[in-house]
């Protein structure tokens, strides 16, 4: 296996402070926008996410966590059972600007599955999707980010691996991990 570093914690948190900027550009003071971050690792991104523009806009902005676990469309041809993540968003999303955050774009198949579940809180407005890496030509599903901190070109045999200090992990660093003989 080897590990090769594409955003280190100085790095990463410029791409965050750009994609929030970015996303204030487009939601202004957020008065009718919310953030659904993705079960289960997208969820630390949504946190930072929510926490730099709270900071910037001075108030607090809607966040809830999204569980796609039993609306993936492969739910049901995995060998062992999944555990569910918790869902928990306190608010309806009904005629609100939703923006789902996610630490990696891959297939897009967690992104329909959110979709599919995000309508069990009301239909939202508009949807976007932001991404902290979007892993090029890998797509399965015609699904594209809105906002993007860093695109990678992947093949299949790598991964990328995004680690928190909300995990437990020393820094916030961004790996691409190749596995096998390469």
């Amino acid at each position: 296996m080897q590990k090769r570093l594409i955003l280190d914690s100085h790095i990463l948190d410029v791409t965050l402070e750009r994609l929030c900027q970015h996303v204030i550009e487009n939601h202004g003071n957020f008065e009718n926008s919310v953030i659904l971050g993705l079960q289960p690792r997208g969820i630390y991104l949504a946190d930072i996410i929510k926490s730099k523009l709270e900071s910037n806009l001075e108030h607090d902005i809607p966040l809830g966590y999204l569980d796609t676990t039993f609306y993936r469309d492969d739910f049901r041809r995995r060998d062992e059972p999944v555990a569910a993540n918790a869902t928990k968003v306190d608010f309806l999303i009904e005629s609100k600007k939703v923006i789902i955050v996610d630490d990696v774009l891959f297939t897009g198949r967690s992104v329909r599955a959110a979709m599919d579940a995000m309508i069990a809180f009301g239909r939202p407005e508009k949807v976007e999707l932001l991404v902290l890496v979007d892993r090029k030509y890998s797509r399965e599903l015609p699904i594209e980010p809105d906002y993007v901190g860093k695109h990678v070109n992947t093949i299949e045999s790598q991964k990328v691996l995004v680690e928190w200090e909300a995990q437990g992990k020393k820094e916030n660093k961004v790996w691409l991990v190749t596995q096998g003989n390469n």
